[in-house]
């Protein structure tokens, strides 16, 4: 069997063994190692176990660039890519920046980090009942045709307030992305849709029932819909699934539409997960039919960066989340900033010791009618935060009364205009007393703010870092550190650096001069400042500078770090108020006694302004497919359609296909469709992964809702053939046996082919006569029992450098103290290339 692999060089020095543990492989293994191997041409990775079905998108990475994200297999444990891009070292797996494929870093010798102190009882409690019982259906209709090749279902349940006279608010719940299928006990079956014979959907769509029966004694319609023909398919959407689940969102929309109960002038959204970013890119979509108020997002992907700033929002960040660990959905506040005119609340609750999954019943294990299990995991140690029964982890109960209670909040908010309730939001500093003992800290952007300091180039005094860059000395974190990754600092992709975050580094005495005077009228400066995870006492003071030089000390606040470890994501804002005069700013000076970063500064005034209409025009990319051609160069135009009226900015990022890095960033003004002109340049070489990658960000008075596009180059030259000078090689025990390939002409990108054992004639070599890392690395499997070589999963390969025909294929032995005959390898890497090897015996 043949197993081809382009676009990818292997460079081997630092693998990852069969426990996650680092070990250096033999200098002439040209092989990725870790569980890899070559199958059909895609990059594989197989996991000793079932990989749970989560929301975050399973990458693959070569030590910090990121190559792409890979395709799940229906069996849960295999995930492929078809075009690697570029160099491959020190191969890993990631979702949402945690490791797949590797034990996660032990924290067991830390001391349990305190909870932040319990903040005081807000003047309302919107987790109480409401005055009316509740009503549970459920409807099951015709499927709908989405862009897969199944239909997904149209299924829902139903909870609605008895008695309650006139429309009433609707609520609508979409989950994530979850395991749907199982069988009695057993969850180890094929994750497709539709299920196959003999299994059951799972009904996430029933797991968020409290929260439903909350609101509806409150007078809320409340509908809970499912998304499992989504969730089986989506890995087949570049964006995720996320303008699948939008419109699937929308059908409902227009079903409830006819429902005399339903109010759809007040429409109120709840995303789980993948489900936050389907119900944020449902709101992007103005319909005379409906208006959607505002949208609770519970642990949030929002792979595009691209929330909706004229609907407001408020995001839950689970301190303990092991699904979406990097905790990506803090861009629905932050990518907000300055796109729109600020007037819609976008709100950042991080709940202390919540997980991902826990937040729904049907994926909570002793309420799920399906196998369900905690998705934060610390591997054989004991976390100090997050394991069960550690002081800051929540029960599953606790979390959902705190989930249930902060869903309510925002609906009072958004859907009623009640004001009372936004001090639990904004960053206040208050409790909702029936969200138990759960620590919950907020910040927020937008409502009657207006900016003070936005740090960047044009400020100067201050020490000015970047969010997202690998260049240490301008970073704001180590960029080898993995929280210069996740949370605020969460990456658009393979974009890096990433112009337009920045922070205001406290290392010292800091005076930032602003690029202009600001007067602040309101009495309250309000500012989101970062200190690392386990301090405690920072001290923090603001001094203004007026405009004619007068110094106002504001003064001085205390802050905790939030408790983490190297499995938490806790470099995390805090909002800090001060009171300020009615003054002129031109400068803000900090004092900090440890480490801190000052993400922005506002002047805050209370309530909610109203928002308007959403109204902002939208950008689409599209993508071209194009032959590349033997020579010369051809200029492709990729369209990129814009609907609605309005002029604004927008940041493109030109991502190179082969190598998967920025190449080009550039702003835009658009008031109108536009192109954008790419060159494609035509050889006789052959070549996979070629084409670039467009990508769009909103800067100004845009929102995107198809973030990425470009031209993908199909190749048109003739696959080489592959020849050995020399098929049979012998060597003595201990000495590496070592085939010399050529290629019939050089090639354009990256190349390796792989040679799968077959039994030979006579004695095999087996697991243990070769090197035991080199085994691991290429098989993923343990060498004992020792067994003939065919009988594994080993597969070496031969890789070949771009512009080059040449390569090698090794496999190492080792000597033993036994007495054996002659024993060989055979290795087929075409039905017409077999190599055979001999190892003299002793």
């Amino acid at each position: 069997m043949r197993r081809l692999l382009t676009a990818a060089a292997v460079a081997v020095t630092l693998v990852v063994g069969v426990a996650g543990s680092a070990v250096a492989a033999p200098p002439t293994a040209a092989d990725p190692g870790g569980g890899w191997s070559v199958v059909d041409g895609k990059l594989t990775w197989k996991a000793p176990s079932r990989v749970p079905m989560g929301d975050a998108a399973v990458e693959f990475w070569s030590r910090n660039r990121l190559l792409g994200k890979a395709k799940p297999h229906p069996d849960g444990r295999t995930f492929t890519l078809s075009s690697p891009a570029g160099p491959l070292n020190e191969l890993s797996v990631r979702a949402a920046g945690k490791r797949l494929d590797a034990v996660p870093q032990r924290a067991s010798r830390m001391a349990a980090p305190p909870a932040p102190a319990q903040q005081p009882a807000a003047a309302v409690d919107p987790g109480v009942p409401g005055p009316y019982r509740t009503a549970t259906s459920e409807y099951d209709l015709a499927p709908v045709k989405l862009e897969y090749e199944a239909p997904v279902e149209t299924r829902a349940v139903v909870v609605a307030p008895v008695g309650a006279t006139g429309k009433r608010p609707l609520a609508l719940f979409l989950h994530g992305r979850h395991s749907i299928c199982y069988q009695g006990d057993n969850e180890d079956v094929p994750q497709e849709w539709p299920c196959p014979e003999g299994t059951s959907p799972i009904p996430s769509y029933r797991g968020y029932l409290q929260a439903q029966e909350l609101l509806a004694s409150q007078g809320y319609m409340t509908v809970s819909i499912s998304a499992n023909g989504i969730n089986g398919q989506d890995w087949a959407s570049e964006d995720g699934g996320a303008q699948a689940r939008a419109e699937l969102v929308r059908h409902h929309l227009a079903l409830l539409a006819k429902d005399r109960r339903a109010d759809l002038s007040k429409v109120y959204l709840v995303g789980h997960s993948r489900g936050g970013e389907g119900v944020s890119r449902a709101a992007m979509a103005v319909d005379p039919r409906w208006t959607i108020r505002g949208l609770l997002l519970i642990g949030p992907t929002l792979f595009g960066h691209n929330p909706v700033p004229d609907v407001p929002s408020a995001t839950i960040l689970p301190g303990c989340d092991g699904d979406v660990f990097d905790l990506q959905g803090q861009m629905y506040v932050d990518e907000t900033r300055g796109v729109s005119r600020g007037k819609a609340v976008h709100s950042a609750i991080y709940m202390v010791g919540a997980n991902h999954n826990f937040f729904n019943t049907e994926w909570t294990p002793g309420q799920a009618v399906a196998p369900a299990w905690d998705d934060f995991s610390s591997g054989d140690a004991t976390d100090p935060v997050c394991s069960p029964g550690a002081p800051t982890r929540l029960t599953a109960a606790q979390q959902q009364k705190a989930g249930a209670t902060y869903i309510a909040a925002a609906a009072r908010l958004f859907a009623r205009d009640d004001d009372r309730v936004l001090p639990l939001l904004d960053g206040t500093g208050v409790r909702a007393p029936s969200a138990g003992p759960a620590r919950v800290l907020t910040h927020a952007l937008g409502g009657n703010r207006s900016p003070v300091l936005i740090p960047g180039p044009a400020v100067k005094g201050a020490r000015i870092c970047e969010q997202i860059t690998d260049v240490a000395a301008r970073s704001c974190l180590d960029p080898d550190d993995q929280n210069s990754r996740i949370g605020h600092f969460t990456t658009f992709g393979p974009v890096v650096p990433e112009p337009g975050r920045y922070a205001v580094d406290l290392t010292g005495p800091s005076r930032a001069v602003l690029p202009r005077p600001v007067r602040v009228d309101s009495g309250t400066l309000a500012l989101r400042v970062i200190v690392p995870p386990n301090t405690s006492g920072t001290s923090f003071g603001v001094t203004a500078v007026a405009a004619d030089g007068r110094r106002v000390r504001l003064g001085d606040v205390r802050l905790n770090g939030l408790p983490g470890t190297p499995l938490t994501t806790s470099y995390w804002a805090q909002e800090v108020r001060l009171p300020i005069p009615r003054l002129t700013v031109k400068a803000l000076e900090f004092r900090a006694s440890a480490r801190a970063f000052v993400l922005d500064a506002w002047a805050y005034g209370k309530g909610t302004p109203p928002t308007g209409t959403p109204n902002l025009p939208q950008l689409d990319i599209g993508n071209l497919t194009v032959a590349e051609g033997d020579s010369g160069s051809k200029t492709y135009q990729v369209p990129v359609a814009v609907s609605g009226r309005g002029k604004g900015q927008v940041r493109f990022f030109l991502v190179d296909g082969i190598t998967y890095e920025l190449t080009k960033t550039w702003l835009v003004t658009v008031d109108r469709s536009l192109t954008v002109p790419l060159t494609v340049e035509g050889d006789e070489l052959y070549g996979e992964g070629e084409g670039q990658i467009l990508l769009a960000k909103a800067e100004r008075a845009f929102q995107i809702r198809d973030y990425v596009g470009g031209v993908t180059v199909e190749n048109d030259d003739p696959e080489p053939t592959v020849s050995a000078a020399v098929t049979s090689v012998r060597k003595a025990e201990g000495e590496t046996l070592t085939w010399e390939l050529r290629l019939s002409a050089p090639v354009e990108s990256p190349y390796l082919i792989g040679a799968a054992p077959e039994p030979p004639d006579g004695a095999e070599l087996s697991s243990t006569d070769v090197d035991p890392v080199w085994f691991q690395d290429v098989a993923w499997e343990e060498p004992e029992p020792s067994r003939p070589l065919s009988q594994t999963a080993a597969l070496p390969w031969a890789y070949f450098e771009p512009g080059t025909a040449t390569g090698s294929l090794v496999v190492p032995t080792i000597t033993d103290t036994l007495s054996e005959p002659d024993e060989s390898v055979e290795l087929h890497v075409t039905p017409d290339l077999v190599l055979t090897g001999t190892v003299s015996g002793s």
